[in-house]
């Protein structure tokens, strides 16, 4: 039949393999073989960070896209970890610790950098970035993502601690804003008297990182200091210390704050000013677009301003703030700096501000006309945040925060005599930081 001689040529050529047969055999392989390695390559890289719950939803409308829209070739993992800050800072302790963390970029808090970088958990990025690009920041910013000399990570936004007031009420009742700390107590204890008000002052007294923070701004306030990170000398039994733990707890003993401030975090506080039920309040400005919402009591009415002083002192603000830094154990550091650069740009800095209504790290944001026709309070932030006080920048901060935390909380509460409590945080804080007693 006609088509059995194309058959036996066919089996010859099977059984039969010669030179020729073999190169097709091995030319056919390579370009399997070489289609295979195109594939692959053009997989997308994906980059993993950890996120606090509440904060994820700005990053994913339109920020991730926009990123990822930009650069095909890379992907961002966003994993959703607790709401609570110290829980997320346990949970990149704990995967660092394990060995290969699964984080390629790490959002940390702005107290975090020193210890992870102490830790050798992080890669220095001093060598990816310019002196030129580092000045569109906000010197404080930059200077909290720096550790002995290097730098860790850059910034995406920042963050201030702020006094809000009624400024209506003090408008009725002829007070200018409070410049000291006891100007803050007279204009409080007027607006109670007038029944314009039941609280003078709202603050965060509970025993955690917020307490901390609320605190050296009072501290700074009366010129004093907790640990001075180039000396290591500590501050904590200087006059300056228990004068500013007088002021808060006669803000309790003559009832211009409530008696369970010893209780309060930053809710608790923002919801009591919120409602009307007092005059002044220290937050955070994430506390000012929920204070203007439509149907808020005090929506038009307050205005904020540095932290209050002793006569002769300035004000300052404790600095927060988050930014990003890339893991030492990623296994793509080019694409996770990629990602460092298009999250910190200008661009997207906009939209997630605009989105979200944090404050921005990059200094020309803050007089932007579009952000400062949605927060007319922002070119204000900008000095604020200039000249904003850092808690220390030492590797043992989470020791030496917890510390105070317990005496200050003691003291406080009246649970023991402040300037026991503050002798025995300052003793326990020299043998944490090997200064002696």
């Amino acid at each position: 039949m006609l088509y059995r001689k194309p058959i036996n040529k066919l089996q010859k050529f099977i059984q039969k393999p010669s030179f020729l047969h073999v190169g097709i055999f091995l030319t056919i392989l390579l370009g399997i073989l070489l289609f295979a390695w195109v594939a692959l390559s053009q997989q997308p890289v994906t980059l993993n960070m950890l996120i606090t719950a509440p904060d994820a939803q700005p990053w994913k409308q339109g920020l991730i896209k926009d990123f990822e829209t930009e650069n095909p070739g890379i992907r961002i993992n966003l994993v959703e970890g607790p709401n609570a800050t110290n829980l997320l800072e346990d949970l990149y302790t704990s995967s660092f610790i394990l060995g290969e963390s699964p984080y390629d970029l790490v959002n940390m808090d702005v107290i975090w950098t020193p210890k992870f970088a102490a830790a050798g958990w992080l890669r220095p990025l001093d060598d990816r970035i310019s002196k030129e690009e580092l000045a569109a920041f906000s010197p404080k910013d930059i200077e909290g993502g720096r550790y002995q000399g290097k730098l860790y990570r850059i910034p995406v936004r920042s963050d201030v601690g702020m006094l809000y007031y009624r400024e209506d009420l003090l408008k009725q009742a002829g007070f200018k804003p409070p410049e000291t700390f006891e100007d803050l107590m007279r204009i409080s204890q007027a607006l109670q008297k007038q029944d314009k008000v039941n609280w003078g002052y709202v603050w965060q007294g509970r025993q955690y990182e917020g307490l901390v923070a609320m605190f050296v701004e009072v501290l700074d306030g009366f010129g004093g200091f907790w640990v001075n990170p180039d000396t290591l000398e500590v501050g904590l039994d200087r006059p300056e210390t228990l004068q500013a733990i007088e002021f808060l707890r006669s803000t309790i003993s003559k009832s211009v704050s409530p008696p369970g401030v010893t209780t309060y975090q930053e809710e608790d506080t923002r919801r009591l000013f919120q409602s009307g039920e007092a005059a002044f309040l220290r937050s955070w400005p994430y506390a000012w677009p929920l204070a203007q919402k439509k149907g808020s009591p005090i929506k038009g009415k307050i205005a904020i301003k540095p932290m209050v002083h002793a006569p002769g002192e300035t004000g300052a603000a404790c600095l927060g703030g988050w930014g990003i830094g890339i893991a030492k154990s990623s296994k793509h550091p080019q694409e996770a700096w990629t990602a460092i650069q298009y999250f910190t740009s200008e661009k997207a800095q906009r939209r997630f501000i605009l989105n979200a209504g944090y404050v921005p790290s990059r200094r020309n944001l803050f007089t932007n006309p579009e952000i400062v026709a949605k927060y007319p309070h922002y070119p204000q932030l900008l000095e604020v945040v200039d000249n904003a006080v850092l808690r220390p920048p030492i590797a043992q901060y989470a020791q030496a925060s917890d510390i105070l935390q317990r005496y200050l909380s003691a003291a406080l509460s009246g649970r023991t005599d402040p300037k026991q409590a503050m002798k025995a945080a300052a003793n326990e804080t020299r043998r944490l930081l090997g200064a002696g007693e």
